[in-house]
């Protein structure tokens, strides 16, 4: 079967956000069912990383959208990948999504628009002659408009769209509807309309063939609406008609702390004075204070999502107990700040790192004793599956793929609402456990014998990708 990915983060070239772990992940554990191909959009920094694109097809341009180019080249092991090549749209500073500042580019819906027509017309076979796709897989909402494209092209090649977080819908004005090729009929309650606005995720939910998230538990919380962000009655509606589908993502291989490289020191299940080194090493790192009392971590996108705010008020108790955190990550830049100030208010005990690096991140999971993770929803989550198996207990709200990876009291602490008091419950169960050595120690070792292969993440799209070709 031969599958298109369409994606905007890869690990192998750009990474803003867990997107980019399963865009690199799943399509490798994939191969053994399926010709899968991913597309990019042609950042700077993914197009420098090729040494060789072989330009394979080129697109006219469409309404407001440029003409563009295809280029195709591959990751180092082999996977195909498609490069959708428009300096003026993509060769730009700061991230995929948004200026060096954090805000979004204005021409958001030309760009991701050029995305998604340009994917549809390779699934066609139209860009380039020697591949078209049996199926497309559309992640998020920057590339949810796959399938309308399709269809308003009236080609019937399935689809299936996942959406890693519901939050993110891509809403611009109805003028975009021109701007993007869209049919004027197309802006009613039925399409792509959601409050007098263009919803570009709205458009995939709609005319995708089946729908995804990454857990099952999330896939229950989007028909609701706490956590429908309006779109609950239609996510019903293809949840009730057995189109929508939870699958747990998974991480890949190389979280093994007995042969990661990038950690301090190596350490296996029982070897806790390898962990130590660990520990030592990341309050080394930070400039924190010499100190027997747990380390907790905080690895994340810095956005109000994820509870950092929760974090800072729970700071002076953790503190005053005997704790210290370490934080590592990007986002809004208020919270960015709050989180800085922080660490200058107590340098000895909180630690911060504004960006992103794999092998800190890797390194903190390793020193830490347990892992924050206060989100308010979270999809799938994968800080607690990592922490899990480098030996660090998560601390989360019982919530999404949270609920369902974190078995309380056993690998980690689940604690009920999103709120400062009940994430204190948690913090105090795990200082609690901390001061009982025997019981941390038989926690860290079911934590790190917990398995997230993708190779069972696979088996289920492999599954659905076949059920939705033959439907």
């Amino acid at each position: 079967m031969k599958v298109l990915f369409v994606t905007t983060e890869m690990d192998d070239f750009v990474r803003v956000g867990g997107l980019a772990a399963v865009s690199a992940a799943l399509p490798r554990a994939l191969r053994r069912w399926a010709d899968v191909r991913i597309m990019l959009p042609g950042y700077g920094d993914v197009v420098e990383q090729f040494t060789h694109l072989e330009i394979v097809g080129h697109s006219p341009a469409l309404a407001e959208m440029p003409a563009c180019s295809l280029g195709l080249g591959s990751t180092r092991d082999g996977l195909p990948v498609y490069v959708l090549l428009c300096p003026q749209l993509y060769d730009r500073p700061g991230n995929p999504y948004g200026d060096e500042t954090g805000r979004d580019w204005p021409d958001n819906d030309i760009r991701f628009g050029r995305l998604a027509s340009a994917a549809a017309q390779l699934a066609e076979g139209r860009l380039d002659k020697n591949w078209a796709a049996d199926l497309v897989h559309a992640n998020d909402w920057q590339a949810a408009l796959v399938p309308a494209y399709l269809a308003w092209r009236e080609v019937k090649i399935p689809s299936i769209l996942t959406i890693h977080n519901l939050a993110y819908q891509g809403l611009f004005a109805k003028e975009t509807l021109g701007r993007i090729g869209a049919p004027e009929e197309s802006f009613h309650i039925g399409g792509l309309e959601f409050y007098d606005k263009l919803s570009f995720l709205k458009g995939g939910l709609i005319y995708a063939s089946h729908l995804t998230t990454v857990s099952e538990t999330y896939a229950r919380e989007i028909t609701t609406p706490e956590l429908g962000c309006g779109l609950e009655g239609l996510l019903r509606q293809r949840s009730e008609a057995q189109q929508l589908t939870g699958i747990l993502n998974g991480i890949d291989e190389s979280w093994d702390p007995r042969v990661c490289a990038q950690l301090a020191q190596p350490f296996a299940p029982g070897d806790w004075e390898g962990k130590r080194a660990n520990s030592e090493y990341v309050r080394q790192q930070f400039g924190l204070a010499v100190s027997r009392g747990p380390i907790f971590g905080l690895v994340a996108r810095l956005v109000h999502q994820k509870g950092i705010d929760l974090v800072l008020s729970a700071a002076d108790e953790i503190i005053d107990a005997g704790g210290q955190i370490v934080v590592i990550g990007t986002g809004e830049p208020r919270i960015e700040q709050a989180l800085v100030d922080a660490h200058r208010r107590r340098p000895d005990a909180i630690g911060v790192t504004i960006g992103f690096h794999d092998g800190h991140a890797r390194r903190i999971f390793a020193g830490s004793d347990f892992t924050l993770m206060p989100s308010r929803f979270e999809p799938c989550g994968l800080s607690q599956m990592y922490a899990q198996r480098f030996g660090s207990l998560p601390i989360g709200h019982q919530t999404g793929g949270l609920a369902e990876t974190i078995t309380d009291g056993e690998t980690g602490f689940l604690f009920a609402r999103p709120s400062t008091e009940s994430f204190l419950g948690g913090i105090r169960r795990a200082f609690s456990t901390f001061t009982l050595k025997d019981r941390l120690n038989a926690m860290r070792r079911s934590a790190m014998a917990r398995s997230f292969s993708w190779d069972i993440s696979a088996a289920s799209y492999g599954a659905l990708y076949r059920k939705t070709v033959l439907t």
